[in-house]
Order: C-alpha cells, then structure tokens, then sequence
C-alpha cells in the first residue's frame, strides 16, 4: 500500500527513462510520448545539452534564495523581456504561482485607484490553477466543487465573447483587469482568434484595465510564436508562464509591463525557490534551443502535419466532431465522452491525454520527428476506431 495521498488517478506504469519523444516503463516497453507531460517537457527526454546544462549548474549552485542577487535570474529575465517586449519579470516555481501573483498584481492595482473591491474578468472553461484564488478564477464547476468559499472578485464570461465584456465594462466600475488563456488547454484546445484579442486589447486600453494573458500552457514556443497572443500582434500588461519554460525543472514567471509595472514593492510578494540558479538555467537552456534548432517553426509544421494526418485517418467517423489546433497543441474532439482513451493509448503504447471529458489532446514535445509524428496519429486512430466501435 502506497503512502501518496490519492488524488491522482494514476495509470498503472511507471517509466524509468527518456530519449528524445520516447519513454520506456520497468519492464523496458517502449512508449511514444505525445502529451511531453503535460506541454511540460518541451526538449522532450535527456535532451543532452540540456542534461550538460543542469549538470554542471548542478555542480555550482542550485539555490541561495532571493535575499541575494542570482546572476542567472537577471539573464534570463532579460531574455524574456526581450522576447516579450515585456518590463519586469517575477519568478515562482508553477503556474498558478504565476497567476497568483498576477491576481495580487491587478487587486493591489486596482486599490492604488481607489478601488475598494477590485474585480477581475475571466473566462468560462478557463484553467488558472488550483490554489484557492486561482481556482475562483478557473471556470470548471468540477475542480472546484468542495473548496467553498471560493475567493471573490471575479466576473465570468463566455470565452472570446468581446460583447459580454463590453457589456460588463458598462455595469461594473470595480473591474481592473481580465484574465485569459490565449488558447485553453484544459478547458478542451479552444483557440482566441486575432480580432477577439486585438479587440480585448482596445477594450482593456479604452478602461484603463489591465490585460493579463495566460500562456502557462501555451507559451515558449508551442503554437509557434514565443508567445501565443503575439499572434495577434498585441502588447500584455501582464504575462505569465510556467509547464515548458524548464522542459521539465520546476519554473514559472509572472511578466510586467507599461501600467503594472513597478507595482510590486519589497515585501508585497515573494517566492522562496523562485528563480533559483538551477530553475533559471534550465529556463535559459530551453530558450537558447528552441531559437537555435529554429522549432518554434517547427510547431507550425508538425502542428499541420499531425492535423492533416488525424484528417485523413479519421475521416468518415461521425464521433469526431472537430480537429483543431493552435501549433502543437492539438484537440480531437468527440460527441461522447472518452476519458477511457488516455489507459487504451497507454496500452498501445502511446501517451495522450483527455480534458473536458471528450477531447483528446496531443502536446508533443517540440522535438518530436515526422516519423513519431505519423506513428503518434496512425496508432491514435486505431485506439480512436476501436473506443468507437466497442
């Protein structure tokens, strides 16, 4: 009998090592990897330059606390602030230690205006985490339901609805800021198109609101852009990131730029591991091959390839209701749900993930080749085809 707490339904498999997009478990079965733990593993499995990088850092420093300066904190800050055009960078260890402190930036904000109850516009099948305030802010019924009371000061709305914001703008002086994920990952692969977010950013500048925009899933590099609201050519306010900033080593960011910078004053927030040397260095590592090995093209590519692929292999099948995709990260959606494909694609030695109880989503590693690619959707669409027809 295990002494972990139970609140993971794990798969039966425990893995022993990587290489590259492949795992292997403790009887040496071989598994493609095709969720890099969850948009987490962006080099995918012993990436060597990486291992070399940590390495090394290993043998020099791994923390000294944020009493103290971190010369690889202040080279990476500046590396995402050059990629993001952003100000001022915050360092935790996860995501929704990202998008705590951005809620903390924008009440602390929205009171330096004189408002007493600041509000915070967030979306419906959003994900922001799940410590308590970055639960309130999530809109899953589901992960929240047992945690009463949740924190207040959040308005909901539909997902890249930009008259339902427009219509809160017009009723309720309290908001200072909305909150979004470019691309929702756990709420099922659903994607902002360019004019919601240009719009939301004009909506944000005309109320002296701040936009804070999600990229803990879909930010470094896996839609194709550093950053997925740059495709849509607008400026965040505040920015956070985590999953596949460390390809694997614990790290998450929280970014300031124009009205929330210089918001945050000693003693307001902190984080005792945040940026350590050994978080940051895996960070900068992760950067240097991503724009090096030219892949955040390469999600563009492989993105369609599988696309296209999963197209062709499972057309015909009237259970598919839609294959959608921002780079990679990739949803197949079902008129049912499916959450038993994730342990019949471990079986067929694949792993993949369900969320929103009827879409199956792809995260590979940006690292994946075109081989693992095709064998990723080929075997896919068999389990697919046999969950169907059982």
């Amino acid at each position: 009998m295990s002494h972990l707490m139970n609140n993971y339904a794990r798969q039966a498999v425990a893995f022993t090592h990587g290489q590259g997009c492949l795992l292997f478990d403790e009887q040496g079965r071989r598994y493609l990897d095709g969720l890099a733990g969850i948009a987490v593993n962006t080099l995918g499995h012993n990436h060597p330059r990486l291992v070399a990088a940590l390495s090394q850092q290993v043998g020099k420093l791994i923390h000294v606390s944020n009493i103290y300066r971190v010369k690889e904190q202040e080279l990476l800050a500046d590396r995402l602030a050059a990629l993001s055009g952003m100000d001022e960078v915050f360092f935790c260890n996860s995501g929704c230690e990202a998008n705590e402190a951005a809620i903390k930036l924008a009440r602390l904000f929205g009171h330096q205006k004189g408002i007493d109850h600041p509000a915070i516009i967030v979306m419906e099948h959003a994900f922001h985490g799940r410590t308590l305030a970055t639960l309130s802010a999530t809109g899953n019924r589901k992960v929240q339901a047992g945690f009463e009371p949740l924190v207040p000061g959040f308005v909901r709305v539909p997902f890249a609805d930009l008259a339902a914001i427009e219509q809160v703008a017009a009723n309720n002086s309290n908001v200072v800021a909305v909150l979004f994920e470019p691309v929702q990952g756990e709420g099922g692969i659903h994607v902002a198109n360019v004019a919601f977010m240009q719009g939301l950013r004009r909506v944000c500048d005309q109320n002296g609101w701040l936009l804070m925009v999600d990229e803990v899933q879909c930010g470094v590099g896996r839609t194709g852009k550093w950053f997925a609201h740059q495709h849509a050519g607008i400026q965040a306010d505040v920015m956070t990131l985590a999953k596949g900033l460390g390809s694997g080593v614990p790290v998450g960011a929280c970014l300031t730029a124009g009205a929330a910078t210089d918001i945050f004053k000693p003693g307001n927030h902190g984080s005792t591991f945040g940026g350590n040397p050994l978080a940051c260095t895996a960070a900068l590592t992760t950067l240097d091959i991503l724009e090096e090995d030219n892949l955040l093209t390469r999600a563009v590519v492989l993105g369609e390839r599988i696309c296209t692929r999963l197209r062709d292999r499972l057309d015909g099948l009237s259970a598919v209701v839609d294959i959608r995709n921002s780079g990679l990260m990739i949803g197949v959606e079902l008129d049912c749900s499916c959450t038993a494909l994730v342990a019949a694609g471990l079986e067929a030695g694949i792993l993949i993930n369900v969320t929103a109880d009827k879409v199956v989503r792809l995260l590979p590693p940006l690292v994946m080749t075109d081989a693992e690619a095709d064998e990723l959707v080929d075997t896919l669409a068999i389990v697919l085809k046999a969950f169907l027809a059982g």
